[in-house]
């Protein structure tokens, strides 16, 4: 692709002195007519390479450009790795690994071991634990998809499992509370849609290319909008679920109750999510207060009673 022979080019040519367009042309197995219009364009992009005639002569960006290698820090180096080590672990290609290998172009040798040690100090493996195994290979379709700007069909299935078939050009890959979310402009709804990742099925990349428009970022910060809508009831939860219930509120909203229970001001929205919520604690939580929750909690207990029942 021309786009990575051109940031090969501008890698080379910022840790390389001087190089001949014969040997460019050679290491990328192009023309030299080729080389030629890949340096025009990098000129073009801003980026000033002047051609040097004679015996050693060639092709080198000016000096004053050149980025010093001592410009990034330990601090920064280490960052960088520590970010593209983590996103790595979900979605991988050349890309990531060409990226890597020009960062650590940067480190210099004495102080690699440093900024190593550093970078593994946080280490954030967003790979799941179990689930859906389409997960990864999607998040690779939809990154090729989004970076040739090619059309993607799928099926969509909604909250209650009925499934659509869609096509929708790919704008945006979205990692929230540990679900991966895509944004695309939905054909069907002719409209912006945020796409769910684990709800999407028969993922493929059309031949399709589209050409891309503006597009508005997806709401993704809910907390105001939720704090105005939570109320906190009161739960006697066992003490076996208490990390689980802390993924939901601080510790201060716990008060211990016995030897192996505490008493929890819970953060709560009436609706199927939150209902769930509570569900997932098993025999381990009890919602105490307000009645009306209590009896809804009791009513949907007795419904899946009869259910087994039958």
């Amino acid at each position: 692709m021309k786009i990575d022979r051109l940031v090969s080019i501008i890698m080379i040519l910022l840790d390389r002195e001087r190089i001949s367009a014969q040997e460019l042309a050679d290491m990328f197995e192009v023309s030299l007519r080729t080389i030629y219009r890949d340096i025009d364009s990098i000129n073009m992009a801003g980026i000033p390479v002047r051609s040097v005639s004679g015996v050693g002569g060639g092709f080198e960006i000016l000096q004053e450009y050149k980025v010093d290698r001592k410009v990034f820090s330990t601090a920064d180096l280490s960052a960088i790795l520590m970010g593209l080590s983590s996103l790595s672990s979900m979605i991988r290609g050349n890309e990531l690994v060409n990226v890597f290998a020009k960062v650590k172009s940067f480190i210099p040798a004495d102080r690699a071991r440093d900024i190593e040690l550093k970078a593994s100090q946080i280490h954030v493996d967003l790979t799941p634990w179990m689930g859906n195994r389409n997960i990864q290979p999607y998040l690779q379709m939809i990154q090729t998809a989004l970076q040739e700007s090619r059309l993607l069909s799928f099926e969509y299935a909604d909250r209650y499992g009925n499934k659509t078939a869609r096509t929708a050009e790919p704008y945006q890959l979205v990692l929230k509370n540990s679900h991966w979310y895509w944004q695309g402009f939905c054909h069907k709804r002719t409209d912006f849609r945020l796409f769910k990742l684990s709800r999407t099925s028969n993922l493929q990349i059309q031949e399709t290319f589209f050409t891309p428009r503006e597009y508005p970022k997806p709401q993704l910060d809910f907390a105001d909008v939720w704090a105005t809508m939570q109320t906190k009831i009161k739960l006697r939860i066992h003490q076996s679920v208490m990390d689980r219930v802390l993924d939901y509120c601080t510790d201060d909203n716990f008060s211990p109750d016995g030897d192996e229970h505490y008493i929890v001001r819970f953060p709560f929205i009436e609706n199927e999510y939150y209902y769930n919520i509570l569900f997932s604690f098993g025999d381990k939580c009890e919602c105490l207060e307000p009645l009306h929750i209590r009896t809804e909690m009791k009513r949907r207990i007795h419904d899946i009673a009869t259910l087994y029942n039958g």
